[in-house]
């Protein structure tokens, strides 16, 4: 499959929240990508969440290729997994602080499982974050940084969930990146409840501060 087709699985038109796909590491997708054999390609078994939620919304923000194979069990049991990774691939022969190689035939594998995992034309999304995304540590000057932030326009506004009837949001992570704090805090203003887990233990309410 190509570069679009593969983008257009993970966002296929007319679906609820798919708008929100970045196509950013879409574009460098070519079948010329390697299987890589060091990968761990089965999908995990979820500790956090069983059954499906119609009023909410997931956002997982751990290592990118865990979120993506996360994002596809989480597809099994009726969420669309929405990939928002916004990192560029460096230049060639360069080294880089945030490592996107792998984000790429990660979504070509989770392309090939969402082709047998149907969805509601309404499913609940599941949010994908890479948290190596801050990653701005550079030994020295010859570094590419394409670390990224997420911001207020990568996700829906909180009157969109709410107008969905979506009233709750599960963030799925080790902490609560600042980035993603920012965004949080300002959904909670507009009375959107959210919750946090580890990944291990059940979700429970949250109140974020400045």
């Amino acid at each position: 499959m190509n570069s679009k087709k593969i983008y257009q699985i993970w966002a296929p038109y007319g679906k609820a929240w798919v708008d929100w796909v970045r196509p950013v590491p879409f574009i460098n997708i070519s079948n010329n990508l390697p299987h890589h054999e060091a990968i761990n390609y089965t999908i995990p078994k979820l500790n956090y969440i069983h059954n499906i939620e119609k009023n909410t919304a997931l956002i997982i923000d751990i290592n990118g290729i865990e979120s993506i194979k996360e994002g596809i069990a989480l597809a099994i049991i009726g969420y669309r997994p929405i990939p928002i990774f916004n990192g560029t691939n460096p230049p060639l022969g360069t080294k880089s602080t945030t490592d996107n190689t792998l984000i790429e035939p990660l979504l070509i594998w989770g392309a090939y499982q969402l082709l047998n995992i149907p969805l509601q034309t309404d499913a609940p999304p599941a949010f994908l974050l890479d948290e190596s995304r801050l990653n701005r540590y550079k030994t020295n000057k010859s570094i590419f940084d394409n670390s990224w932030d997420i911001y207020h326009q990568d996700l829906p506004s909180a009157e969109y969930f709410l107008k969905k009837e979506i009233t709750k949001i599960i963030v799925r992570s080790s902490k609560i990146n600042q980035d993603l704090k920012k965004i949080l805090i300002s959904f909670q203003k507009k009375q959107l409840k959210i919750f946090y887990t580890n990944g291990y233990e059940e979700p429970y309410e949250i109140k974020l501060r400045k």
